[in-house]
């Protein structure tokens, strides 16, 4: 389900008054960098796929978690769908429609660094809203520390504290825990965060379990072919 033509815009408008997006990248690929990345997806999709933030590969194709670290998602959910090792890029692209996905900030970074809190801030109450009119699910599988902790943006500190004091403890990976989010308008949803490692292959402690706690988490949430809507 794409953004409406004034979420378009703003994405667009608080792009323009913010320093740090990767503007060579996008220039090597023909590609806006004004322009959101955003994977969204079909209104009615069970399970969410929450980032970070756009690299090369995703400016590059326009779609999210399209790179190395996504690619290794995507090969955990063929098989999780289909029973067989994911054939090629085309097939990877084909199985992202089967969930929703988003970022903290839907912009590539200069050099890959984690947008700085400020940035996240400027962008946090249209993400939220995005999050809650764009999406019917409630289930996001999120990814990395930076993506988890968002979920504390703007709120109360004693709920800053909860997220910081589930992220510390040794079975985050396999619990879940309930967030509510709240948008500009006042419109407020609750959802469930499933936690996993970043995917990068620079997070070596992880990098290697990654595929095997993601596909606990897909069998936890009872990922299968017909079930894949609400």
């Amino acid at each position: 389900m794409p953004l409406t033509p004034r979420q378009q815009e703003r994405f667009k408008a608080l792009a323009a008054e913010i320093e740090g997006i990767d503007v060579e990248v996008y220039e090597r690929f023909e590609r806006d960098p004004l322009e959101p990345i955003i994977g969204l997806g079909k209104p009615n999709l069970r399970i969410g796929f929450f980032g970070r933030d756009p690299g090369r590969d995703e400016v590059r194709h326009g779609e999210p978690f399209i790179g190395a670290g996504g690619q290794l998602v995507r090969k955990a959910l063929y098989e999780q769908l289909y029973g067989e090792t994911m054939p090629d890029f085309e097939a990877s692209k084909a199985v992202g429609e089967h969930f929703f996905w988003i970022n903290t900030v839907p912009y590539k970074p200069v050099g890959n660094k984690a947008w700085s809190m400020k940035i996240k801030r400027h962008f946090h109450g249209l993400m939220n809203e995005v999050l809650i009119s764009r999406w019917e699910g409630r289930t996001l599988i999120t990814l990395g520390r930076e993506a988890f902790l968002w979920f504390g943006i703007n709120r109360p500190k004693e709920e800053r504290d909860r997220l910081e004091a589930f992220w510390k403890q040794e079975d985050r990976f396999e619990s879940s825990i309930e967030v509510t989010l709240e948008d500009d308008q006042g419109e407020a949803q609750t959802f469930t965060l499933y936690p996993l490692p970043h995917p990068s292959p620079l997070n070596q402690t992880w990098y290697a379990r990654f595929p095997g706690l993601l596909k606990q988490r897909l069998e936890q949430l009872d990922v299968r072919q017909d079930n894949l809507t609400l």
